[in-house]
């Protein structure tokens, strides 16, 4: 094995994948030493290559222990201390202090501990001496720190070396432990596609609660929510929920300026919503069909300013400033990194609309901890505590949502959407650069739905900077993203194992290895702490006994009527559906209901000129046909088949029984969770995105054709969702909220 592959095999770099067809694509020396790069690690040449290597070989064995320890419950943790060779005669002591504070100590004399392996690094002996049962038999779960010092014989220094160790329940929270009866169905929505006749032109968290309040009373679980990350506020035009700044906090353009309690003493901003001109603006954003992003954020910017600078005024023993500081104390530094973020962002963008991106600023401003970032911070304290306090208003009004849909009946709340990764160019980028790479991009593989593979144009996270980390910003991001959830769907789960990293540099893309066990336990821990559901976007290329170590996490598959498919193409039958699984007819990546009936997805698609063939256009249009057929043939299986479709021929019409028989279907299927996306409810034709365009369909910007008021009193949407809220509808028990 050469240098540069061996070097790769340890940063994680795969040396080949399998794509869906079967055929074995080889990962090239040239997308390996563009990946490296991108990780920090020198690999040019051979020679760089070798001295990276011997890096990596040798930090283990330099320092005395790991950064980190994942141990499930009930197991003895694999831990060992290194030292050079011939201290048998030192003493080890060691100091374990629990997450509570509860604190154990020790000691003993390194001849006594067994060893467990050796090594000679430029003519030094190390060796390894296991600790393990030594340490506490029984620890409770969580985040412990290790520390272990060993004083030199006859020198009188002492060597020192600190670990977290993290212990870990087996499984996450199951939907048996939420809910009664194990089973439970809710409804899917973009939270900007909302409306309500209060709305400013978005989807708000005022809104979000009207409707958490409706879907209680229909006798919904759950309230299913696209990602509501943090984007760019100096910039409303990038609006891809999945394309983020910080997935660790909120968009802030869901605040409702009209729920945040200083605009009741702000008479200036109550005079400007007041006004004619803000009125006018105001029933235009409302009456849209689209959200229009930059009119909204020009109608609640402008208002959230005034009301921040009420707030500024209140005594520092006001409820609400004790609150803003709390808070504060909670988020910490991430906090504040991402308001200096977004105040610079603002600054540099509005200058200079070609410095977007972070990288594009003046070097001296590229890292967050320097002088000329915290001379700019300080000098516009009062900007980035706006961005704090927008922040703070913005998880209070999602919390308040979340209460409604509670005290309403939601059994297990708002299931939230964590994103795969981050936009390159955001605050998580810019604040942690030693565990979100720069030089490569996350996307996917060649498949049969895209030819030529994905670029999502994200930043993975580093393997080798989440260990360093002790795990710390992936369990900070499980907490944000749990916060005011009964439910966590986890986009593209597959990440937790390997990602599809994509050089810059034009070269070929390759998978990489995360610490696949240690993310599970860790998603586990904060499952149960945050008594929080999860959920796995398992769609596209799924590697062998993924699934099976999922579900042996308690982390619920994700299946889609449109994919699950039998070995002769027809759709499966409900019974074939696993139980631990959340099921739906569709998602926001795929055409509604009545858009695949009718073929309008197709329509799209031949408009925009998406097809490389006039062969494979007639192909999908062939295709649309015959599954129309296997639909109703699969209806007619289970005797849902409606009247008004008296054979199995695809060229019948829509109609709305079709679709409560549809969701009949799904409510036979034993999954746990079986969603309805408002859009089917609704009977709508489009869909919220369309894969492989960005402005050439109107990603993420549809807007629901009723209200929120109206939804509640729609008879056609009472009709879809019956089969799922009636026990008669399902065989061995329909999903009840």
């Amino acid at each position: 094995m050469s240098v540069l592959d061996r070097l790769a095999g340890l940063a994680g770099i795969e040396p080949f994948y399998h794509d869906i067809w079967g055929n074995r694509r080889e990962t090239s020396d040239a997308t390996k030493r563009a990946l490296l790069r991108a990780m920090g690690l020198a690999a040019g040449t051979d020679d760089e290559a070798q001295a990276s290597l011997r890096r990596l070989d040798e930090a283990g064995w330099r320092r005395l222990l790991p950064p980190v320890l994942v141990v499930e419950e009930g197991e003895l943790p694999d831990l060992a201390v290194a030292l050079p060779a011939g201290m048998d005669d030192a003493e080890l002591a060691w100091w374990l202090t629990e997450e509570s504070g509860f604190a154990h100590s020790g000691h003993a004399r390194v001849g006594e501990l067994p060893q467990s392996g050796t090594a000679v690094l430029e003519g030094l002996a190390f060796e390894r001496r296991t600790l393990a049962a030594r340490l506490p038999v029984r620890l409770p779960l969580g985040y412990h720190r290790l520390t272990v010092t060993v004083r030199l014989p006859g020198v009188g220094g002492t060597l020192e070396g600190t670990t977290t160790l993290i212990l870990t329940p087996a499984r996450c929270m199951t939907v048996d432990e939420a809910v009664p009866g194990g089973r439970t169905w809710g409804i899917g929505v973009q939270l900007y596609s909302l409306r309500s006749d209060e709305d400013w032109g978005v989807g708000d968290f005022s809104v979000l609660g009207r409707f958490a309040e409706v879907a209680a009373r229909q006798g919904a679980g759950l309230v299913g929510l696209n990602p509501l990350h943090a984007l760019f506020p100096a910039d409303p035009n990038h609006i891809g929920p999945y394309s983020p700044s910080s997935r660790s906090f909120l968009n802030i353009l869901y605040i409702d300026p009209a729920a945040v309690p200083e605009l009741d003493s702000t008479p200036g901003a109550q005079e400007q919503i007041a006004s004619p001109a803000f009125r006018q603006r105001l029933a235009a954003a409302r009456t849209a069909a689209l959200v229009d992003y930059p009119l909204a954020a020009g109608l609640k910017l402008p208002v959230l300013e005034a009301l921040h600078a009420t707030f500024r005024s209140l005594p520092a023993d006001h409820p609400r400033r004790q609150s803003f500081e709390a808070f504060r104390q909670v988020m910490g530094e991430p906090l504040r990194r991402q308001a200096v973020f977004e105040a610079l962002h603002e600054h540099f963008f509005r200058q200079d609309a070609t410095r977007w991106m972070w990288r594009s600023w003046p070097p001296a401003y590229h890292n967050p901890a320097s002088p000329e970032v915290e001379a700019f911070a300080a000098g516009k304290a009062d900007r980035v505590a706006f961005y704090e306090y927008l922040q703070w208003e913005a998880d209070r009004q999602l919390g308040t949502a979340a209460e409604r849909g509670r005290a309403a009946g939601l059994s297990v709340g708002f299931y939230r959407d964590l994103a795969v990764a981050v936009h390159p160019g955001g605050g998580a980028a810019w604040a942690d650069q030693g565990i979100l790479v720069q030089g490569a991009n996350v996307g996917a593989p060649p498949d049969q739905f895209n030819l030529k593979g994905q670029n999502w144009g994200l930043a993975p996270l580093s393997p080798i900077g989440l260990r360093e980390a002790a795990y710390g910003p992936f369990v900070a991001l499980l907490r944000s993203n749990m916060r005011h959830a009964g439910a966590l769907r986890i986009d593209h789960v597959m990440a937790l194992q390997h990602l599809f990293w994509i050089p810059e540099d034009g070269s070929d893309g390759a998978y990489v290895e995360y610490p696949f066990r240690d993310l599970l336990r860790i998603v586990a821990l904060e499952s149960r702490r945050n008594r929080c559901i999860v959920i796995g976007e398992d769609l596209g290329t799924v590697p062998e006994g993924f699934r099976p170590a999922l579900e042996r996490a308690g982390i619920l598959s994700y299946r889609v009527l449109y994919f699950e498919r039998s070995a002769d193409g027809g759709f499966k039958a409900p019974a074939e559906y696993p139980q631990g699984a959340l099921a739906s007819v569709s998602t926001h990546d795929l055409a509604a209901f009545k858009g695949f009936w009718t073929g309008h997805d197709l329509d799209w698609r031949r408009r925009l000129d998406l097809y490389p063939t006039e062969a494979a256009r007639d192909r999908d249009a062939w295709d649309r046909g015959v599954d129309r057929w296997r639909l109703l043939q699969a209806l007619g299986r289970e005797g849902l088949r409606p009247a008004s479709y008296p054979t199995d021929e695809g060229d019948q019409p829509y109609r709305p029984e079709l679709a409560a028989a549809v969701h009949a279907y799904m409510a036979r299927t034993p999954s746990q969770i079986v969603m309805a996306q408002i859009e089917d409810a609704l009977q709508e034709v489009e869909q919220a995105n369309l894969p492989g365009t960005v402005d050439e369909h109107p990603n993420w910007r549809r807007r629901l054709s009723v209200t929120v008021e109206q939804l509640a009193e729609d008879p056609e949407v009472q009709r879809i969702l019956a089969p799922l809220k009636d026990p008669a509808a399902g065989r061995g028990g329909t999903p009840t909220g």
